[in-house]
């Protein structure tokens, strides 16, 4: 009988750690579960050690807490001027409450790429084709709250909403090439038209500084030209009035001026003047000069040796 009881104890016991072990739980960093008691919203585990208490209660939901990427399928959406297009989008999402998020939809991440294109169709039907092809920004943010408004009762936050790619059909792309390459031609020829207009600009400002510096130079030449000879000018009066002074200084006679007088016919004479009027002062000087000279010379003549 004691054999029995052991086994039996021993049976309970190990049913006893089988129990204990499947129903302790260790939550995970940024995870949480769901726990329902007798098939009722029981409460959320955070991370750390839990227990549940058997047979009652039942973990329904783990939920992972970190940000999640959901990249949609492209979408067929149709412009304001009637042009269709594929539009993908790229969402991201956090699960901030498990409870709603375990009971508030049945397929969250369906229900978000459903929402994601109705959303996406309501606001580029309201845009034109370059609208929608230089308005990324505006359609990003409001998917964002138009998208996070609508998922709070399902325990999500929608963080950031991106339009991945933007395919305009192939007609459409083909003319938008086309314009663009319009577009960089335009802009070429105009900065060369307007480098060419700033080279002849400057090559006439250059004729027209180089013509005011030698005209500037011409007459600066002419100005110094004409005080050179203002002050040749100048310096000759200045000689002549001081030899006049001097002249008057010495007390000069009748003779002294016939005698400078002679000098000037004898410079006069070297010329090529065929006649010339002596006054009649100068005549007779003249020849009392001449009669000096005669004697000067029959004395040297006297006074010489004779051989």
């Amino acid at each position: 009988m004691p054999d029995v009881t052991w086994i039996v104890l021993l049976i309970l016991a190990a049913l006893a750690v089988v129990i204990l072990s499947r129903n302790v739980r260790i939550v995970n960093q940024a995870f949480a579960m769901v726990v329902e008691r007798l098939g009722k919203y029981h409460v959320t585990w955070g991370t750390g050690f839990h227990v549940k208490t058997p047979f009652i209660d039942r973990i329904v939901k783990i939920v992972s807490l970190k940000e999640k990427v959901a990249d949609f399928q492209p979408q067929a959406v149709i412009t304001k001027d009637n042009v269709t297009m594929q539009i993908d989008t790229v969402v991201f999402f956090q699960i901030t409450d498990p409870k709603l998020y375990a009971y508030g939809i049945e397929n969250p991440i369906q229900a978000i790429e459903n929402l994601s294109a109705t959303t996406l169709r309501n606001i580029i039907g309201d845009l034109e084709l370059d609208q929608t092809l230089t308005s990324r920004e505006v359609v990003n943010t409001k998917m964002r709250l138009i998208l996070d408004e609508a998922t709070d009762a399902w325990g999500i936050k929608v963080n950031r909403v991106e339009l991945k790619n933007i395919i305009p059909p192939k007609e459409i792309q083909v003319a938008m090439e086309r314009q663009m390459k319009a577009e960089r031609e335009k802009r070429e020829n105009i900065l060369r038209s307007e480098g060419e207009k700033q080279a002849q600009i400057l090559v006439a400002e250059g004729e027209k500084q180089a013509a005011i510096l030698r005209a500037e130079a011409k007459k600066e030449a002419q100005i110094r030209e004409a005080e050179g000879e203002a002050e040749a000018i100048m310096k000759v009066q200045q000689a002549r009035a001081r030899g006049l002074d001097m002249i008057k200084s010495v007390q000069a006679d009748r003779a002294l001026i016939a005698l400078r007088s002679l000098e000037a016919l004898e410079k006069l004479a070297d010329g090529k003047s065929t006649k010339i009027i002596v006054p009649s002062e100068i005549q007779g000087l003249a020849a009392l000069t001449a009669s000096l000279r005669e004697l000067a010379v029959d004395d040297a003549a006297q006074a010489a040796p004779k051989t």
